[in-house]
Formats: C-alpha cells, sequence, structure tokens
C-alpha cells in the first residue's frame, strides 16, 4: 500500500491532506480552512500525487499481487506522526478490506494526535508522545530519505523468504512416527536421578544377601 503526503502549495512540509492506494483521500480541514485552500489546487495536487502512487506501486510490487490483508492483524508503521494525514489515509485505505484488527506502531508522535488515533484503531504503540511536537526529523539524529531501490529490495527480499516458507513440507502428525524427542535435564533433576539409582542398587543388593 502507498500513501502520499498532499503538501500545501509552496510550504510542501505541511500536509493538508494525502491519498493512499485503492483511491482513498483524506483532508485536514484545519489547514484547507484556515489558508483557504481551493478545491481546485487540492485536486491538482492530488492529480500529481497519484500519478506518484500508481509509479511506486508498479515499481515496488511488480507483477506480485496485493497482499490479502481480509480477516488479519494489520500493523501499520511509520517514522513518526505529526498532523497525522498520511496515516489517517493508510488506515482508511486499510479498513476498506476489513482486517481483523488495525494496530499503529511509531517511535514518536505529537500526544495530542495519538489520542486522536487511539479512537480510531485496535492499539497504538507510541515510545515518545512530546507535547511540543515540531517535526518527525526532529526526533532522529539521523534521518536521510530511503531510495526506491531500497525499499524494493526489502519488498522482494521478502516476498522470496515468504514464498520460500509456503514450499517448505509441513511435518505430519500421527503418522505412526516413534521418533523421540530429547529432553534437558536439569542438574538438580539429574541428581535426583542418582539418589534413586543408588537408593535402587542398595536395595536389590540388600535382597540378594538375604
Amino acid at each position: 500500500m502507498i500513501v502520499r503526503k498532499l503538501g500545501v502549495p509552496g510550504y510542501e512540509e505541511l500536509a493538508m491532506g494525502a491519498i493512499a492506494s485503492g483511491g482513498v483521500r483524506v483532508l485536514n480541514d484545519d489547514v484547507v480552512h484556515m489558508l483557504g485552500i481551493s478545491e481546485e489546487e487540492i485536486n491538482r495536487v492530488a492529480t500529481h500525487k497519484q500519478r506518484e502512487v500508481e509509479r511506486r506501486e508498479c515499481l515496488y510490487r511488480g507483477n506480485r499481487p496485493a497482499s490479502e490483508v481480509g480477516g488479519r492483524t494489520v500493523i501499520l508503521v511509520d517514522d513518526g506522526i505529526a498532523t497525522g494525514a498520511t496515516m489517517r489515509a493508510a488506515v482508511a485505505a486499510v479498513r476498506q478490506q476489513q482486517p481483523a484488527r488495525v494496530v499503529i506502531a511509531v517511535p514518536a508522535a505529537a500526544a495530542a494526535t495519538c489520542e486522536e488515533f487511539a479512537a480510531e484503531v485496535d492499539k497504538l504503540v507510541c515510545v515518545l508522545k512530546p507535547e511540543a511536537f515540531f517535526a518527525v526529523g526532529f526526533w532522529y539524529e539521523h534521518f536521510a530519505q530511503t531510495s526506491d531501490e531500497e525499499v524494493r529490495d526489502l519488498l522482494e527480499r521478502a516476498a522470496h523468504e515468504q514464498a520460500g516458507k509456503a514450499q517448505q513440507p509441513q511435518r505430519a502428525h500421527g503418522t505412526g512416527s516413534h521418533e523421540k524427542k530429547a529432553r534437558v535435564v536439569s542438574p538438580i533433576e539429574h541428581k535426583r536421578r542418582g539418589i534413586r539409582q543408588g537408593l535402587t542398587s542398595s536395595r536389590s543388593s540388600k535382597e540378594v544377601h538375604t
């Protein structure tokens, strides 16, 4: 799933909304109304970003089908949440596929934004929740962008590993196999066994002599 921020014209770092795979679009109404951004401007930016979403979907996934998330737990991960526009678009896109649960996991987010999302998803995990958030990059020592090549390579590697696991033969249960499992014996249990064996040997020896 690809999500792209809709930046305010001339101030692209400030999100006025976001779009996601599946035709999802959410707007930050407070920003739109405060700056008086027109519907025409929003549509122009959204059209440009939609082309980028389609380009990245093709580049990252290739011929692989989209993951099936219906009835599953979906964990949405991001480097942080500021206004929450991109994460809201991601949640909306995932909800269309009817997952069992939606979990958000981020290292840092504005405290107020965390409170809002806690009511929108099944679980939210966030390490840092400062009142004065400033920006996501403020909380990182290194905040370099991830290249298309890095993302594509990681996704291809994950797909190959998943395919390899699916091809591994499953061991059948109850097939009459008499294979024994090794059991780890603690030092205390080992000592007790020695004592019991010693007592048994001593008792047997007395019985023979009598």
